[in-house]
């Protein structure tokens, strides 16, 4: 009888688990079921283009039913609700259960809000081709109001957080609002853009020429930054800041902060700050028979060291990993430790410049090649996944 091996999650870790362990282990040998709550592969890291309205929600959101078609995989739509380890369970919010011989947890991060007042309540979030279209349709729509009341709170947009979320969308917004505003017969100079970050730089990890080259690029179109103060609280129309200052707004972007997923926190698997704790071959440190994928995992490099970012490019990178060790469970052999490769870091400020950092020896990027670079990383994870036919939108 074939093994079942249920994934939690279609986005990077998961889908990669998925098409990797599909190479290791045949259908009769095991049977592959991945759970999502949506029909769709999100390209999580182009997110700020479709909330800009720079790209079509096709090229950001790629059915999973496409990709995984002649795989032998089967896809379920659906949101886990409860991970019962100790008895091989997952419950859904449907009322489906799900029995399995190995899991994997790919359910990404949550939003981290930090007890802010307000912040839950008022805030827009871009974690998905919802939230994204959400925005895109909230700030058309302020703007329309803003025509008609010449309220400036309608025509102040605020992104929460200089990292690299907050950075590739206010670039966005710099870039694709004037075209906007000349349509709607507004002058772009009547629109104010913030970003505010409560630590000492934005882009945090990035070095201090890019920083700099980021910053100038993006007041030059308009954007203005407030560095080094916290936001305290968000009311319905202002956002307080702690050196008691505020901002009158109806648009505030919270991109500050990620944490663990809830569901993964309280399933009884070793966590530490809500994210699984994994060995180094990915299986959770407390139940052999679930690895873990992706934002989902704290992954150290070594004892005492901080764990490694949460990206797209480990994820990608950890599915590979756990979906070898699925087949090497079943099959026998060597397990594989995660062993990250890093090709870089890059961010777009707009649609004609970007910065990052490429190479085992960091080489910095700034300006169109980095741009092309950035474009070039994207179309070498859709061609991973055959799935390049986004790039038509």
């Amino acid at each position: 009888m074939s093994k079942q091996i249920l994934i939690l999650g279609g986005g990077y870790g998961g889908l990669l688990t998925a098409l990797t362990a599909r190479q290791y282990l045949t259908p009769e040998e095991a049977t592959i079921t991945v759970v999502n709550r949506y029909p769709t592969h999100q390209i999580i890291t182009e997110l700020h283009r479709l909330a800009a309205g720079s790209i079509a929600e096709k090229a950001v959101a790629l059915p999973l039913e496409k990709l995984l078609r002649g795989k032998n995989v089967n896809l379920k739509i659906d949101t886990v609700d409860t991970i019962k380890p100790d008895e091989k369970k997952v419950l859904m919010t449907s009322g489906s259960t799900y029995s399995y011989d190995a899991l994997v947890v790919a359910l990404g991060s949550e939003t981290a809000f930090f007890g802010i007042p307000g912040l839950q309540e008022y805030s827009f979030t871009l974690k998905s081709v919802s939230d994204a279209n959400r925005i895109r349709a909230h700030v058309e729509a302020r703007l329309d109001a803003y025509k008609q009341s010449g309220n400036k709170a309608d025509a102040t947009f605020v992104i929460g957080g200089g990292g690299l979320t907050g950075i590739e969308l206010v670039g966005e917004f710099a870039d694709l609002l004037p075209a906007v505003c000349q349509e709607k017969g507004i002058d772009f100079k009547e629109v104010s853009l913030y970003t505010v970050e409560a630590g000492p730089s934005i882009l945090a990890g990035f070095p201090p020429e890019l920083v700099e080259r980021a910053k100038s690029s993006l007041e030059k179109r308009g954007v203005n930054f407030i560095v080094g103060v916290a936001i305290t609280e968000m009311k319905e129309n202002e956002v307080l800041l702690k050196d008691g200052s505020s901002i009158p707004t109806n648009t505030l972007v919270w991109t500050g902060g990620v944490q663990g997923n809830a569901v993964v926190a309280n399933s009884g698997i070793e966590v530490d700050r809500g994210r699984a704790k994994v060995t180094e071959v990915l299986q959770s440190t407390s139940h052999k028979d679930v690895f873990v994928a992706g934002d989902s995992a704290v992954v150290f490099p070594s004892e005492g060291a901080r764990p490694y970012p949460p990206t797209a490019q480990l994820a990608w990178q950890m599915g590979e990993t756990i979906g070898h060790n699925l087949g090497v469970m079943f099959k026998g052999g060597a397990m594989e430790s995660f062993t990250p490769v890093f090709s870089g870091t890059l961010g777009s400020l707009g649609r004609k410049d970007a910065v990052g950092m490429i190479g085992g020896n960091q080489t910095r990027l700034k300006g169109l090649p980095a741009t092309m670079m950035k474009e070039a990383s994207n179309i070498r994870y859709l061609a991973h996944i055959h799935g390049l036919f986004a790039l038509a939108y």
